[in-house]
């Protein structure tokens, strides 16, 4: 009993120790699943209006992206297209939920077929658009899903037609809401009168400015405190992203004076006979030169950096700078060594004729079963395509008015159909290799088979004009690069940078060392380029790393060489500091302390008084309106207009603080706007203003108004 009596003296104890065990272990536990936790967060690209957008769903659609836009379009720019699309479908899909608006099944039919409504695949004999066709087409590529079907010749499969199908939907539902929001747009008669007035209500005046120049900027003091009042009052004008700032110093590997030197002179030893000697035959022999070989293919394929070019070319083709000297040549001499876009070259004429300029054809192409750009339902193999072409050429040498019938009924060539297969007048060195050589080294009424990658041509030569000199023109050419030496050297040069930046001042190690340091300020978290280096995502990646702290350095290899950065400064996101404010705030402070400054010195009540004491004169504007505030003379000045518009006639303003200037002004005449009977018109016209801005502002104004929380430099995908 004594024992169960300390415990009930105890129970309050006892439990705070059982409460904080519990919570313990609760901790533990989450502490346990904080990567977990961590790896959740990491897989969220960005949070919109309270949906998720997940990393493997953006990286999917980044993908398909990057297919279709090829080369032509890095990394980082489809992403940030990719992550327009997802913010515009979030914010407007809010939109949509709110409003109760969707695409049923009738309307995406009808869609469909007003999309389809020309697709000669799902026309009928009639040539009108035949839903069953349609439908059947779907049938099918879900039916062969995940193999692809065909349309109009192209590749689709049925995950990318639900795509379509959504893309459809999305944009019709995007313009039923533009739609709605134009519908309740209006312009009220009360509108429409206000509009009438600040049109037709008129003013004249006389003024007198004193401009801002007056007062010269070295009289003007702007502390960084002026600059600090500033910012808090203007907030809004100086909310800036977080950035970083860096400075580098790059290390290319470049070829030298010496190294181009070096590779003149291997290119001039290739120029003529010489004697060296064999191993295998423990005697020297006679190695034939540039300007002896009998076989100039052979040579300069097995010396060049560039292989040889059978193609003729005209004078115009060649380098500018060396075009005239080699054009002068004879068949078998030498230009060179010189040098041209990034090579030493030795050039030889090879051979010359005389070849039109540009010739007219017109042509049958036969494609055949993986040829360039062949069709999908091409079938034919090479050997009947062959046979096919030499029949249809039996029957054109015998007729030759059944080209046109031909063309429509068997080329495959889209761009020249509707033109009877014909391709006008144009330039030497145009087309395919082989369709180039038949066209202008034949005769004008030629006929014949060609072969090229795209299948066999029946071409007819129509037309042939101004032969001129072309020369065939056989060229070695040694690309311009560092050599070993040379990087080895950059390599240590840039090493030893690395180390001695590292322990001493980076600035002053690198003036000693003549180096040229480049600042580069205000790098965003998505940025991609570094001025001077380009794309350079590893270098804003590491300056973004939580662990890398202000002073850091480290050495990145890039194209052609390697830089050394060092982290110089972090800024958080917020309002900018006073020195990164200083450009856009010192001009707006100086502005409104150079007005005091006039203000304070200006005793006068009068313009013309006005105008003696500044040495300056009375100015006149006609005819001013609300609508368009700008003074004849002084510029656009919103605020001095208003005033004027405040004034009664005959009336004299205070000094006024206008854009450009402190003001004086006087309303000479007043010319009431005239009263109507209706102002329709008007409400009309106010109307038309509202909706004609409802595309370009609305989007803008709702995705400002969301809730976006953007983790693409927290996830590191980019």
């Amino acid at each position: 009993m004594a024992v169960l009596n300390k415990i009930r003296q105890r129970s309050l104890f006892l439990i705070l120790i059982i409460a904080l065990a519990l919570f313990s272990f609760v901790l533990a536990d989450l502490f346990k699943n904080s990567d977990a936790l961590t790896s959740k967060s990491q897989n969220i690209v960005a949070t919109i209006n309270g949906k998720d957008i997940t990393r493997e769903d953006f990286l999917q659609k980044v993908e398909i992206a990057q297919q279709r836009a090829g080369a032509t379009a890095t990394n980082t720019q489809v992403m940030n297209s990719v992550w327009e699309q997802e913010v515009r479908q979030a914010v407007m899909e809010t939109q949509y939920e709110t409003l109760g608006i969707s695409i049923e099944k009738d309307q995406m039919r009808d869609l469909l077929k007003t999309a389809m409504a020309t697709n000669p695949e799902f026309l009928n004999e009639a040539g009108l658009f035949d839903e069953n066709k349609l439908n059947e087409f779907i049938a099918n590529l879900k039916e062969l899903s995940p193999q692809p079907g065909f349309i109009g010749g192209q590749p689709l499969t049925f995950a990318d037609w639900v795509n379509y199908e959504k893309q459809l939907a999305n944009n019709a539902l995007s313009q039923n809401y533009f739609n709605l929001v134009k519908a309740g747009l209006t312009g009220t008669l009360a509108e429409g009168e206000l509009e009438h007035k600040l049109q037709g209500h008129k003013v004249d005046i006389k003024y007198v400015q004193v401009p801002y120049t007056s007062v010269a900027d070295s009289v003007v003091k702007v502390s960084k405190s002026d600059v600090s009042t500033y910012i808090n009052k203007n907030k809004e004008k100086f909310q800036v992203e977080a950035s970083r700032d860096i400075r580098y110093v790059e290390f290319k590997e470049a070829a030298t004076i010496e190294d181009e030197n070096a590779i003149k002179t291997e290119l001039a030893k290739l120029l003529n006979d010489r004697e060296e000697y064999n191993e295998g035959l423990k005697a020297n022999e006679t190695i034939v030169g540039f300007l002896n070989t009998k076989d100039d293919e052979e040579f300069i394929n097995s010396n060049s950096d560039v292989k040889f070019d059978k193609r003729f070319v005209f004078k115009s083709s060649l380098p500018a700078t060396v075009g005239d000297s080699i054009f002068k040549l004879k068949q078998g001499e030498v230009y060179g060594p010189y040098k041209d876009n990034g090579y030493f070259k030795l050039s030889k004429i090879v051979a010359e004729k005389q070849i039109p300029d540009s010739a007219k054809v017109r042509h049958i192409l036969i494609p055949f079963l993986g040829a360039q750009s062949a069709a999908p339902d091409v079938t034919q193999t090479e050997t009947q395509a062959k046979a096919t072409a030499d029949s249809l050429l039996t029957v054109l040498k015998s007729n030759r008015s059944k080209f046109g019938e031909f063309v429509k009924e068997f080329s495959s060539d889209q761009g020249s159909i509707q033109n009877e297969g014909r391709y006008d007048w144009h330039p030497y060195n145009t087309m395919v290799p082989e369709f180039n050589d038949f066209e202008f080294e034949g005769k004008v009424g030629d006929l014949g088979l060609v072969k090229t990658v795209f299948g066999f041509h029946i071409i007819e030569i129509e037309g042939q004009k101004n032969k001129k000199r072309a020369i065939q023109l056989g060229t070695i050419a040694r690309k311009i690069e560092p050599s070993e030496a040379t990087i080895s050297k950059v390599f240590r040069d840039a090493s030893s940078f690395e180390i001695k930046a590292g322990e001493n001042d980076f600035q002053e190690i690198a003036n000693q060392n003549k180096y040229t340091v480049r600042p580069v300020n205000g790098i965003k978290a998505l940025d991609e380029n570094i001025p001077g280096v380009g794309n350079q995502r590893q270098i804003v990646r590491w300056t973004f790393e939580d662990d890398v702290k202000v002073g850091a350095i480290k050495r990145f290899n890039i194209n052609n060489g390697y830089v050394i950065a060092q982290l110089v400064a972090k800024h958080k996101e917020g309002l900018q500091s006073v020195e990164d404010a200083s450009a856009i705030a010192i001009p707006a402070i100086r502005k409104e302390k150079k007005a005091k400054i006039i203000r304070d010195r200006i005793s006068v009540n009068t313009l013309e008084d006005l105008a003696a004491a500044e040495n300056t004169t009375v100015r006149t504007a006609s005819a001013i309106t609300m609508k368009s505030p700008t003074l004849a003379g002084a510029g656009r000045e919103p605020i001095i207009v208003g005033a004027a518009f405040g004034l009664n006639e005959g009336e004299t303003s205070q000094l006024i603080d206008g854009a450009n200037g402190v003001y004086m002004l006087q309303v000479t005449k007043v010319t009431p706007a005239v009263e109507l009977d209706n102002y329709q018109t008007f409400a009309n016209q106010v109307e038309a203003q509202k909706v004609s801005v409802v595309t370009a502002k609305l989007y803008n104004a709702l995705k400002e108004a969301a809730e976006i929380e953007d983790n693409r430099a927290k996830t590191q995908i980019q």
